[in-house]
């Protein structure tokens, strides 16, 4: 089952975003070699500055996305303002169809 995390930033994040983005990405990289991460990636404010973040895994439960996601980086160094895990229906350009 495919779920989406949806982060958005508190303000004044972006210099701990830009420090702990090795550690993220290696994170991220970990759930890409075992196959679990779909895509993912920050979003932008109107200075193309990163605000928030897009995480897509696929995993058998809701429990387990929520388990990924409290233990990404960015989400142990509060970051975001905001969260939401949403499940997912991957309909268009889907290489897995």
């Amino acid at each position: 089952m495919l779920f989406a995390f949806i982060g958005t930033d508190k303000p004044g994040m972006l210099q701990t975003r830009l420090d702990v983005r090795p550690d993220h990405v290696a994170f991220l990289n970990d759930l890409n070699a075992r196959g679990i991460l779909k895509f993912a990636g920050p979003f932008l404010d109107k200075d193309e500055k990163p605000c928030g973040s897009i995480v897509v895994v696929d995993v058998a439960e809701r429990a387990e996305a929520e388990r990924i996601f409290s233990s990404d980086p960015y989400a142990k160094a509060e970051i975001f303002a905001m969260t939401d895990i949403k499940r997912w229906n991957w309909v268009f350009n889907n290489p897995d169809a």
